[in-house]
């Protein structure tokens, strides 16, 4: 049965998403009111300039430059928010939610920044915040932590969050390109923006990592608590090191729960590390995104798929969209934030990792033996260590056991300061036991 009632949207935003989210409500608009039990009507699409090239053709009329006006209108019943960034989107959002809409983002530096005034703001008015397109593209991820493991207990996510990345770490693996080079192809095949900074610096993963750790854990997580390393200073020369162990370079989103002395608290961090090629997320190439979930009942579970582009993306705004209008028609709500828990977040320096140092040393005897004494000076267990070359190409690789990060970066520092050592040429973190 279609209700008579008909549920209206508004758009904010008409780029590379928004045009795709405007293309399929006007082509399954059908289908669409077959699914939720409504018709849905495209009543608005909100963007900076009237006379902009647009992706899809918009009717007339329908464009306005007046956001505000827009989702303040009475009669908008789910607002669509595709613009990106911090304002003009948080007042927007906040402004949907008090005038009785429901709200569908994509929005992932603003839910990282600022989610519970979102989460607090759409409580009090009763209505919806819905959000899967923010972390991942068109891969179902925030729901099945959100909603389907909510029974469960998530330990652990760990993920490829950021295309642009994984394209460029990708290719300098296959095809011993450089970081620079690696870049520019990205750019030019449209993967990475002119300004490729919040990629190729961690900030985008950063972002999606706090969502991901603020839904898996209970608790709120923003980007300010996420350790955040970018790829930029990655060489070839890691890429390879990497490939003599079996394993892979990848820029990594990790969220963990870690116990001591019967307190849970969490860890999340973005950094570049080594993988094992037998890894699930090592098979990941091009500009794929995969995320990584291990629970104590499920046990491990891997989501994958493309993880930008505005089709792709849209239909995860789509997806929510349906969702957010079946309850509008039945006069219910989904679940909003959970963040009961309130676990505190662990500091870098104490959470547990693996490093991956190349030394270039003296050439002479007894070397060996004092790098191993400054490992055991900060309590760090060696699993690995090989010597390349001879004279003065000298190199120690030495590959560690589990411990803090600050114990395993006072060990580089020390490292540093030997008479015998020349340089440390790499250090990298290694996740996984590398073959």
């Amino acid at each position: 049965m279609i209700s008579d009632r008909t549920l209206k949207v508004a758009v904010l935003g008409c780029g590379s998403v928004g045009s795709q989210v405007v293309r399929l409500l006007l082509e399954q608009s059908d289908d669409l009111a077959a699914r939720v039990g409504a018709p849905i009507e495209l009543a608005g699409v909100a963007v900076r300039r009237l006379d902009a090239a647009r992706e899809v053709e918009v009717p007339a009329g329908l464009l306005t430059t007046d956001a505000t006006g827009l989702v303040s209108r009475g009669d908008i019943d789910l607002v669509v928010e595709v613009i990106g960034g911090i304002e003009p989107a948080r007042s927007l959002i906040l402004a949907a939610l008090e005038n009785g809409a429901s709200v569908v983002t994509a929005n992932k530096a603003l839910l990282a920044e600022d989610g519970p005034t979102l989460f607090e703001a759409a409580d009090k008015a009763g209505r919806d915040l819905y959000y899967e397109a923010a972390v991942a593209g068109a891969i179902p991820i925030l729901r099945p932590l959100r909603e389907s493991l909510a029974g469960d207990h998530v330990t652990r996510v760990l993920g490829i969050v950021n295309g642009t990345t994984n394209f460029i770490l990708d290719k300098m693996d296959t095809s011993g390109a450089g970081f620079e080079e690696a870049l520019e192809e990205a750019q030019e095949l449209g993967y990475a923006e002119a300004d490729p900074t919040a990629d190729v610096e961690g900030f985008d993963a950063a972002a999606k990592a706090a969502i991901l750790a603020s839904l898996a854990f209970h608790s709120r997580v923003t980007a300010a608590d996420v350790h955040r390393e970018g790829i930029s200073e990655v060489t070839a020369a890691d890429i390879a090191a990497a490939r003599e162990i079996g394993a892979v370079v990848k820029l990594l989103a990790i969220c963990e729960l870690h116990q001591a002395g019967g307190e849970e608290s969490v860890a999340v961090r973005v950094h570049p590390a080594m993988i094992p090629r037998s890894h699930p997320l090592a098979s990941v190439r091009e500009a794929y995104n995969a995320v990584f979930v291990e629970s104590r009942a499920a046990g491990q579970l891997m989501f994958y798929g493309p993880g930008a582009g505005g089709a792709p993306t849209a239909s995860a705004v789509l997806g929510d969209l349906v969702t957010v209008a079946r309850n509008r028609i039945s006069g219910t709500r989904g679940p909003g934030e959970s963040a009961y828990a309130d676990r505190a977040v662990l500091p870098m320096g104490e959470t547990l990792t693996r490093y991956h140092v190349a030394i270039d040393v003296d050439d002479r005897a007894g070397v060996l033996a004092q790098v191993a004494q400054a490992f055991a000076e900060h309590d760090v267990s060696i699993q690995t260590v090989r010597q390349e070359g001879r004279d003065l190409d000298a190199q120690l690789v030495v590959v560690s056991h589990e411990a803090t990060d600050a114990q395993l970066s006072a060990t580089v520092a020390s490292l540093r300061e030997m008479e015998t050592v020349r340089e440390v040429t790499s250090v990298m973190r290694v996740e996984g036991e590398a073959e």
